[in-house]
């Protein structure tokens, strides 16, 4: 099977619903592509780290919310990666709660609209440390990289670290996950993401957020499994047709053979991996 051919072929339909399936990174060179902070969508053309970034102050206001529901690229099936990365570059110029300058908690909260308990939302989330105007940041400009990475999308319980929310425990009256929901079952169906200062569980009074947003940045991490291109956790024929997409859109899943390229040699590893399964 040559080039040409795997060119000719028509797929009935593209591998849908796979968050940053090939990586992506907003700028904010090109737009908001999606993002705002708590629906404030103002870009500075200069300033950021580097170039244009979201600038925005925020005003009475009971926390910060850098969300986005809208950009396929950051939303939908994150579980078709076994594991992934996050980092968003934010340099905070003031927090302030009744005139005094105070640090806020930032987390990472995954968001799924379906729940059936009374709550806007089901959601898993972690704490990715401080906003805090008083940080200098690793090149002393005062901007910040928060990182962090999912090791295993396809685990049932919650990793270290990572809290749940949509129901409360009856007794602690602690955010938890509502019944019949999982870890993975919340990143397979994602339909906001959002870098937050509402830490479920916590109440917040008014307060002043002067604030820049840069560089949000989403990595999918390697395959244990590369045959299994389409992410389902099964090695069958269609990964194939999974495949076949890939090499058109030049994929990184193409890449079977590890060269670091996506060419008609990729097939024959791919059929090797397909015959030594997982």
């Amino acid at each position: 099977m040559n080039s040409k051919t795997l060119g000719s072929i028509v797929l009935a339909g593209l591998v849908s619903g796979s968050a940053g399936a090939q990586g992506v990174i907003t700028t904010f060179d090109n737009g908001t592509e999606g993002w705002s902070v708590s629906g404030r969508d103002d870009i500075s053309g200069t300033g950021g780290n580097p170039g244009a970034n979201m600038d925005v102050l925020l005003i009475d206001v009971f926390g910060a919310d850098i969300r986005n529901n809208t950009n396929a690229d950051f939303l939908g099936d994150y579980t078709t990666s076994d594991s992934f990365e996050m980092s968003i570059d934010i340099r905070t110029h003031s927090i302030t709660f009744f005139g005094q300058q105070v640090v806020r908690d930032l987390i990472i909260e995954f968001r799924d609209y379906t729940n059936d308990q009374g709550y806007p939302w089901t959601s898993v989330w972690l704490n990715l440390g401080l906003l805090d105007a008083s940080a200098t940041g690793d090149k002393g400009d005062g901007w910040v990289t928060y990182t962090f990475t999912v090791e295993d999308t396809h685990a049932q319980g919650l990793p270290a670290g990572w809290g749940g929310y949509g129901y409360e425990d009856p007794k602690t009256f602690e955010p938890i996950l509502p019944p019949g929901r999982t870890f993975e079952s919340v990143l397979a169906s994602v339909d906001e993401v959002a870098f937050t200062t509402f830490v479920p569980g916590f109440f917040f009074g008014f307060t002043n957020f002067e604030i820049q947003v840069d560089n949000i940045t989403l990595t999918p991490l390697g395959n244990d499994c590369p045959a299994d291109v389409n992410g389902d956790g099964a090695v069958t024929p269609a990964d194939f047709t999974a495949w076949v997409n890939a090499f058109n859109n030049n994929a990184p899943e193409c890449d079977q053979n590890g060269d670091g390229a996506c060419t008609p040699t990729d097939f024959t590893a791919w059929v090797n991996n397909f015959n030594a399964g997982c």
